[in-house]
This record gives C-alpha cells, structure tokens and sequence, in this order.
C-alpha cells in the first residue's frame, strides 16, 4: 500500500482537509468542545498557514491529515522558530501501516524546505499512559492541563531530534 501527500495550497485541498476532518470528527475524539474543536482544525487553513493531506494511491482516497500553525498565541504568533501541530489523524485500516512514519519524514522535509527558521515543535494530546508512552518517544513531556473535557499533556520536540529519528529508516526525499 502507497501514499502521496499534498500541501493544502489551495482553496479546494482546504475544503478536503476541513470536510475529512469533520467527517471524522467523532473519532478525533479531542478534549475540548465542539467550537474549540473546530478552531484547532480550522486554525491552519483560517490563518493561512499549512494543512497536509495524505491520499492513498490506489484510490486516492485522503486517508489522513496535519495541521499546523508558525508561533504561539502568547507571542502573538511572532515566535515562528515554533510549529504547533493543531490536529493529526490517520484513518482507521491505515494506522498498522508505514504511514505515520512517512508523514513524520514528510513533515520534518517540508519544515526543513521552507527554511523558516523551524527549531521547535509543540502538541497536545488526552492524558492517556499509551499516548504518553508513544509521545515520549517524540518529544518531552512539559505539561499538563486540565479541562472541562479531560486532561491534556504538552509535548515539546526539537526539529532536528524529529529529522534524525525520521532519516533512521527507508525514506523518500520529498523535497
């Protein structure tokens, strides 16, 4: 099974990004309520930053996505050496597959060609021992929230860290 990703540039791949997401909506299964739900998916494509879509090749079906936003809300987004990932998702059937490592190759390519000045990444995720187990992997562990939906943990994770562990396996050269 083959994938190919697409940056989400224009207006139509926007539409796909936000349509698959809400299709999915229940199974994001996200800590927040529907609006705040909403803004995080919304977030890349309202501030105009980047939304990647990932497509089967046999079907083209999109069987995944990331968004992600430059900078922080508490410098007013200024700080853009950091990328907040706002949402990922992988479909369901497509999960036991290479999938998550390609996206992560894919990402940690993509950051690297647009020469930002990437250095930091930042998510969130529900407060779950299996979750914690898999994020520790890929970043520290740097806080916890609570919420009206459930606890929450933050994640910081240096770009670098993410293109060495990406650049460990068979890889393509996207860009």
């Amino acid at each position: 099974m083959g994938y190919y990703f697409s940056v989400c540039a224009m207006e139509r791949y926007q539409e796909m990004y936000l349509e698959f997401l809400l299709q999915h909506y229940s199974n994001l299964k996200l800590p927040y309520s529907f609006p705040v739900s909403l803004s995080f998916i919304a977030s890349p494509v309202l501030m105009k930053k980047d939304a990647i879509l990932c497509f089967d090749e046999e079907s083209n079906e999109i069987v995944g996505a990331l968004g992600f936003i430059f900078g922080t809300g508490q410098q007013q987004y200024q700080d853009t050496h950091i990328v907040q990932i706002q949402i990922a998702y992988i479909a369901e059937g497509h999960r036991q597959t290479r999938l998550f490592l390609e996206g992560l190759q894919y990402l940690t390519q993509y950051l690297a060609h647009l020469d930002e000045g990437v250095t930091e990444l930042r998510f969130w995720a529900p407060a779950d021992d299996g979750l914690r187990r898999l994020f520790g992997k890929l970043g520290e562990l740097t806080a916890s929230r609570d919420t009206a939906f459930g606890t929450i943990d933050e994640y910081c994770a240096v770009l670098k860290d993410w293109q060495s562990y990406a650049a460990k396996y068979r890889h393509i050269h996207y860009f």
